[in-house]
């Protein structure tokens, strides 16, 4: 084994076939437990918007890792990279202490945070191929979010 990091030519600037599907299937539990939370006159309607915060914050937690990862990977980052692979957990973890559409709030706005981290970050690890597919996840992640908030509300 050896001691020096490896190489960045085995880093994955752009996402795979297999990894677009694995993010865009992700989107499933996100659409559908917002359209259950929605349902005019539907049941369970607090069960599924719950549903959706924590599933909501087990994504910003895996987020979150991925920076942590990478400054183990090459030490880039450092303390920075650490404090912000913990963080989102951290407020994920505070979001499921809210009222929920309270909670679905501040995840909409973390992972709004997390995408901002996340252009500024993979820029510096030449991962910028990653962003576009980013931005599409953030984006109808918020919306789900946001949409059962204010059903629940309304």
């Amino acid at each position: 084994m050896s001691d020096h990091p490896p190489s960045h030519r085995s880093v994955t600037r752009v996402p795979t076939s297999l990894v677009t599907a694995l993010g865009y299937g992700g989107l499933v539990p996100f659409c559908l437990l917002a359209l259950a939370a929605c349902w005019p006159g539907g049941r369970n309607q607090a069960f599924y918007g719950f549903a959706l915060l924590a599933y909501g914050a087990s994504i910003a937690s895996f987020l979150g890792a991925i920076h942590w990862g990478m400054a183990m990977r090459d030490g880039a980052g450092g303390r920075v990279a650490y404090l912000w692979g913990v963080t989102p957990s951290l407020i994920a973890w505070t979001s499921l202490l809210l009222p929920t559409p309270w909670g679905l709030v501040l995840l909409a706005g973390l992972l709004l945070l997390c995408f901002g981290v996340d252009w500024q970050r993979y820029r510096l690890h030449q991962l910028q191929g990653w962003l576009p597919m980013r931005l599409r996840l953030t984006a109808v992640a918020c919306i789900s979010c946001l949409a059962a908030a204010w059903s629940m509300v309304r």
